[in-house]
């Protein structure tokens, strides 16, 4: 099989990563790729977005299977694009039309989507930009923290969780005053659920599903988690307080009646599915949803997978999921961001990273990384993660911390606790 894979990010590599060691692949492409996707395919020069050039490479590729990263490109219709092309609608694409990736796309569908299917979620209301005033009174009614969200994309940073209402007066404002353009135009305001985070991921076909394993993501730029929200500085799977009876309440409570609502809705979904949520108790919440693999939680959950992900990619495209065996690695996993100084505030681009010829315990997946002049340099704010299976967390960080002593570039920045509490 020839697969086009559609994205730049961590996520991406390690799909890669794990679809180029697929004895059925004849050929893998990566559509823009970044500097480690090289290794494992062929990167192609397009936007995520440019729908009308993936297509030419769709067709002058001979590409048998489209697999999607990004949720912009999902929010922005490519699935939807595809099924209105005679010419390419016979090739599978992995991941929802934009229906579908409107439970990531806005904060305000997945939340009546979850209302009408009751499914456990944080009270919440909804407010335009002309409806500040009855957004500040609604705020009066709740006890803080405060949960604010920009209803649409905001490249993770959508979120703010504000101890004072003085400090959530200002989001709003800066929400509604455009921080994140159209996306914050509308803002959700919701309670605060006081629990422990943690990410569940479903690959569907519409009708049928499995289940990966659970991971855990560390949001906050600073070690204890302090500072800013990012799009995630380290992840471990499993996770150590979601036993066998908890997982099995996310799945009937949360995942069975989503996908059984996305089928009530008419909505055709396949593709991966993520779940955020928030144990409060012994209960699961759903504190949002999105509609592609985590990242850096793929880096954790991905190289756990012992069975062959491009099997499974097939069997959601053909609708034979349900026969698909998902054998997972008993092993541990962790990943630690190396990120750009000043992320997720400004960073420079265009230093040189330096690896070693060969990580001996250590896998790295590229983020923000590019080729330039021959030279490996970084891109973006998250520069790549560092990776590790071992039997015990202990054992996987230790090895991730030697090797990242091993890796060099000018404001290299990473988090030094990841699996402190885990």
């Amino acid at each position: 099989m020839n697969v086009l894979i559609v994205g730049s990010g961590g996520r991406e590599h390690t799909l890669a990563w794990k679809i180029a060691r697929s004895p059925h692949l004849t050929r893998l492409f990566i559509a823009p790729g970044n500097g480690g996707t090289s290794e494992v395919g062929e990167n192609v020069n397009l936007k995520d977005t440019d729908f009308e050039g993936i297509k030419k490479v769709v067709l002058d590729k001979k590409i048998d299977m489209v697999v999607v990263g990004p949720e912009q490109s999902l929010v922005e219709g490519i699935g939807d694009f595809f099924a209105g092309d005679p010419e390419i609608k016979h090739i599978p694409l992995i991941g929802p039309g934009m229906e579908g990736a409107r439970l990531e796309g806005s904060k305000e569908f997945a939340n009546r989507f979850m209302e009408k299917y009751n499914i456990p979620t944080a009270q919440y209301r909804s407010f335009t930009d002309d409806q500040y005033e009855e957004a500040l009174n609604y705020l009066k009614t709740l006890q803080p923290p405060y949960v604010l969200k920009a209803d649409g994309l905001a490249a993770g940073k959508g979120v703010v969780i504000a101890e004072t209402f003085d400090e959530a007066q200002s989001t709003l404002k800066d929400f509604f005053g455009g921080q994140f353009g159209e996306a914050s135009k509308k803002v959700v305001i919701e309670e605060f659920l006081e629990g422990r985070e943690l990410s569940a991921f479903v690959l569907t076909d519409g009708e049928n599903y499995k289940m990966f394993p659970l991971a855990k993501d560390y949001k906050r730029a600073g070690e204890r988690d302090t500072g800013l929200n990012t799009g995630g500085m380290g992840s471990l799977s499993p996770v150590t307080y979601a036993d066998e009876a908890f997982i099995q309440k996310i799945e009937e409570q949360i995942v069975q009646p989503t996908i059984q609502g996305l089928q009530k809705e008419n909505i055709d979904y396949k593709g991966f599915l993520y779940f955020g949520l928030m144990k409060v108790g012994d209960t699961p919440y759903v504190i949002e949803y999105n509609v592609r693999m985590g990242d850096p939680e793929a880096q954790v959950v991905i190289p756990r997978m012992k069975s062959d992900l491009l099997e499974a990619l097939q069997a959601v495209g053909n609708g034979t999921l349900k026969d698909y065996n998902l054998d997972i690695d008993e092993s541990v996993a962790a990943a630690v961001i190396l990120a750009s100084q000043g992320y997720p505030g400004k960073y420079e681009k265009g230093k040189e990273i330096v690896l070693p010829s060969e990580l001996k315990d250590g896998l790295v997946f590229h983020a923000g990384t590019k080729i330039e002049n021959g030279k490996l340099v970084t891109s973006g704010g998250r520069v790549m993660a560092v990776a590790s299976l071992a039997p015990d967390f202990e054992k996987a960080l230790s090895k991730i911390y030697e090797a990242i002593d091993q890796i060099d570039f000018e404001g290299k920045y990473f988090r030094r606790d990841i699996g402190y509490d885990g």
